[in-house]
């Protein structure tokens, strides 16, 4: 299937400026009117100020504020209709099995130092991506990058339908600027040149001030200043988000109607946006109890999918019911005929009825294995991680009641849970998939052979499953240039995955965002899906012209 196209006019917001008033000193109104809008997160303290857009844990990606300087080609919509909207191109045009990519450069864009966005500095970003391995962190596999006529094209060595998004939301860099930095890797970028709506104007460990361009080539901006606020932790957060000191946040909030939206109904709003991607089991294909399908198969059937979204989850996105795995009703489009309309259910007498024509007996109300022993397993998520921890401990004790295993719940500080999710020590864990604009993130996570030929630490596919004709298939999808045969690859894999279980879908995993309305209309919203409301995205400026006055 290929992503949608839409065209975007050179002026897409007109906004009148807002005259506002707000609690605290930094939500004065500014000069012109408007009121500031302040982006926080729960990072603590940020020591060092680093504005280099490729270092991920530079100041500006940790934070957030580098999506308002330096813009991507177009932006992909993870929700809603899954659009592409143009941004620095203003067109984007791809061949027919997705090695090649057209690009038509903007017309009328000029950086924040005044000169020119030209076709040269999209060749100059690729090419600088494609002689720096250290710069590319999304494997494009660039081969040529050349101008043809106005326009730019970028050739990979493989198919590019499933990455997309991955290419189209790389930020442009100026080449007058980053072609006399010796060493891009290392670069603090301290005047950071853009063609995005706002201009660093201050840095602190606590906070960064932006001031919005009156040149800016997508029309006037409603909102004059931007601050990026880091809070202590999330408790502070919430507490700056109830009370009106902070507008704008993506942070997980415990009984987030309480604690949040309850505190002004009339404007605070939550919105966890489905996106296409589930928070699932991965269990360890290795080594019992996982390693058999039919306690794999009764496992999946006894989980309360509804109690996890209610409890769990606190009500953040929709229940996941499909078998395929696949989150609706974004997905729904991408469900096999085979399986529409197949939910996932609470079959207890079923889940039984498998594990006893598979061997397995039962001890007073102990499971027993094939084998003659207890079945006991262990379910991982890192402390602290509330709702994780919430949702396998509802998971433990419907196995336990139900099927009668020893389910225990750990909960080992984050950086052992990461070290041994990614070498296969464990039975269980929770986690999420990658989500995109196609199934195949949640297919390859689970299920692709390849994230196993890295050794003994996996970056994915933590449970070890092996199965060569669902590796094939993947490969098969993310590079055919025949959509029937993309089609038939996919349904394939999805009947693979529900009858193998190779991880146990539990949840959807939206992408979730805080915001309010005081002073500014226009954010994206359930009614409304042009983007997630998540301002470390980096369709934050396609919001921020989006924004208008309040009434």
């Amino acid at each position: 299937m290929r992503l949608r196209s839409t065209l975007v006019a050179a002026g897409l917001v007109a906004a009148l400026a807002l005259t506002g008033c707000s609690s605290g000193d930094q939500k004065d109104a500014s000069a012109d009117g408007g009121a500031a809008l302040t982006i926080a997160k729960p990072d603590g303290a940020i020591t060092t100020e680093s504005n280099n857009p490729w270092i991920g844990d530079s100041s500006a990606n940790k934070l957030g504020y580098k999506n308002v300087i330096i813009e991507p080609l177009a932006m992909v919509n993870l929700v809603g209709d899954n659009e592409t909207t143009p941004w620095l191109a203003e067109k984007v045009t791809w061949n027919d099995d997705y090695t090649q990519l057209r690009v038509t450069p903007r017309s009328g864009v000029t950086w924040n130092d005044g000169e020119d966005f030209t076709a040269d500095d999209i060749v100059f970003t690729f090419d600088l991506i494609r002689n720096t391995p250290a710069l590319d962190t999304g494997n494009l596999q660039l081969t040529d990058v050349a101008k043809d006529g106005d326009d730019v094209v970028l050739s990979f060595a493989e198919s590019k339908f499933v990455k997309q998004a991955q290419v189209l939301h790389i930020g442009i860099v100026p080449e007058h600027i980053w072609k006399d930095v010796d060493d891009p890797t290392t670069f603090e970028n301290p005047d950071p040149v853009g063609t995005g709506p706002y201009t660093l104007e201050s840095f602190s460990s606590q906070s960064v001030t932006l001031k919005a361009r009156d040149d800016y080539w997508g029309g006037d901006l409603a909102v004059p200043t931007l601050y990026y606020i880091s809070y202590n932790d999330n408790t502070a957060l919430t507490t700056a988000l109830a009370s009106g000191d902070a507008d704008w946040a993506q942070a997980f909030i415990p009984d987030v109607k309480s604690a949040f939206v309850d505190k002004d109904p009339e404007h605070n709003v939550f919105w966890a946006a489905n996106v296409m991607a589930p928070d699932v089991l991965f269990v360890n294909h290795t080594k019992k109890p996982f390693n058999n399908l039919a306690f794999r198969e009764a496992v999946n059937m006894v989980i309360d999918r509804p109690a996890h979204t209610e409890i769990a989850r606190e009500k953040a996105g929709p229940v996941l019911t499909s078998v395929t795995g696949l989150p609706t009703p974004v997905g729904e489009q991408y469900i096999s005929p085979e399986y529409k309309g197949k939910e996932l259910a609470l079959d207890v007498d079923g889940a039984r009825k498998i594990l006893e024509d598979a061997g397995y007996t039962w001890k007073g109300d102990a499971l027993i294995d094939p084998d003659g022993e207890p079945v006991s397993f262990t379910l991982q998520v890192p402390q602290g991680w509330n709702d994780y921890v919430t949702g396998i401990s509802l998971i433990a004790d419907q196995v336990k009641k139900t099927l009668g295993a020893d389910a225990k719940v750990d909960t080992p500080d984050a950086d052992t849970w990461w070290a041994a999710k990614r070498s296969g020590d464990f039975d269980a864990i929770m986690h999420w998939t990658d989500s995109g604009t196609t199934p195949y993130d949640l297919y390859s996570d689970t299920m692709d052979g390849r994230w196993l030929l890295a050794g003994d630490d996996v970056d994915y596919n933590f449970g070890r499953y092996k199965n060569d004709r669902a590796t094939e298939l993947l490969n098969t999808y993310a590079t055919s240039a025949s959509d029937d045969e993309r089609t038939a690859a996919l349904e394939e894999l999805q009947k693979i995955f529900v009858e193998d279980v190779p991880v146990i879908p539990v949840g959807t995993h939206p992408y979730l965002g805080e915001y309010n309305t005081r002073n500014y209309v226009g954010w994206p919203s359930e009614d409304d899906q042009y983007a997630t409301a998540d301002p470390t995205q980096v369709t934050v400026p396609l919001i921020l012209t989006k924004l208008k006055p309040a009434k």
